[in-house]
């Protein structure tokens, strides 16, 4: 590296640092790369990100920040912790490893000494003080024997407590796993599992089961006009709504992008259709402000789907013609809700056996 090549590193680095002590973000690894990064000028799409938030709000919020990194650099908070969690197990296996191995050595090392003194009593002839040392020895390798088998018993039991918290650290990441880092609602992984669950669930049982697709009307377009960190607020808004307007049991969760579901169980087709309406309703109802400047950017609507369980229903089929439910409502002038047995009365678009 020439001495030009290491002054731009530097140059680089010490940006990073000053981005992050103006944004109030702890210098971790993964931040450093993300403002290490923006500083490279090396890819414009974050940057055009990171500009947007500096301009708005004078910095990045700590909230945004993750998000960028599993974006852009491909990794996240989980990440840094499933890799904690892996160091903190491989560290407990090593020692756990060598105290069964000196034990180990100290049980043949014992045995050993147990055998010779056998050999010495079988063979007789053996004296008084002769005797008393053996005596001796055999006390001092059953002491030494004792505290070994004290100091292994110990590490095993620290052992067990360390195990305990990576297993409710793995509880918690694996809860994580299953929330969608910018909404904080189940994500398409946590979906799927959920529905596979309730269908078998209904199925059984008999009691209908709907699910309901939601798509934010126009969001591209949004997006391109007010930017994306206000993008965030608006998916963020919906995820919301449909948290408050929701059972126990239901599961509201992001689908992809712009488009949301939700897992209603017990639920008839009428059901789902008050529950979509009630939603679509309440996102309707919002009036959406620009933080910085309290400038006032109008209303969002959603399209809405709904299809309720058949008995001879896949994953698939159900997820399918939901979204044909959902592309009639976007078909037939937005901001509605459609379910199936409505199709073939309300759109032109889709032909419907």
């Amino acid at each position: 590296m020439t001495n030009l090549d290491f002054e731009r590193a530097s140059g680089f680095a010490n940006a990073a640092l000053a981005l992050l002590k103006r944004s109030q973000i702890p210098p971790f690894p993964m931040y450093f790369e993300l403002f290490y990064t923006y500083a490279t000028g090396s890819t414009p799409e974050l940057n055009k990100r990171i500009n947007a938030a500096l301009a708005e709000t004078g910095a990045l919020s700590l909230s945004e920040a993750p998000l960028l990194c599993e974006e852009f650099l491909k990794i996240s908070d989980m990440d840094a912790k499933l890799r904690h969690m892996s160091s903190v197990m491989s560290r407990k296996i090593t020692d756990v490893n060598q105290a069964i191995e000196f034990a180990m050595v100290s049980a043949n090392s014992y045995s050993g000494s147990l055998q010779q003194a056998s050999g010495d009593l079988e063979n007789g002839g053996i004296d008084e003080e002769a005797l008393k040392l053996l005596s001796s020895r055999l006390l001092k390798e059953t002491r030494r024997m004792q505290d070994m088998n004290r100091k292994l018993e110990a590490e095993l039991e620290n052992t067990k407590d360390d195990i305990s918290v990576l297993q409710r650290d793995l509880d918690e990441v694996r809860k994580e796993s299953m929330l969608d880092p910018l909404t904080k609602i189940a994500n398409r992984k946590a979906f799927d599992e959920q529905l596979i669950e309730e269908m078998n669930a209904s199925l059984q049982s008999g009691k209908p089961l709907s699910l309901l697709v939601f798509d934010i009307d126009h969001f591209k377009a949004f997006n391109d006009t007010f930017g994306h960190l206000t993008g965030d607020q608006v998916l963020r808004l919906v995820a919301q709504v449909l948290k408050a307007n929701i059972r126990g049991r239901d599961l509201p969760a992001r689908f992809g992008g712009e488009e949301f579901v939700a897992i209603l169980p017990e639920t008839d087709l009428a059901g789902g259709m008050n529950v979509g309406e009630t939603i679509r309703a309440a996102v309707q109802s919002k009036e959406l402000l620009k933080r910085s400047t309290n400038e006032k950017l109008g209303r969002i609507t959603l399209s809405v789907g709904v299809a309720v369980l058949r008995s001879d229903d896949t994953v698939a089929t159900l997820i399918e013609r939901a979204d044909r439910c959902l592309y009639a409502a976007k078909g037939n002038g937005r901001n509605r809700v459609v379910a199936e047995h409505q199709l073939s009365e309300e759109n032109g678009v889709i032909d419907v056996a």
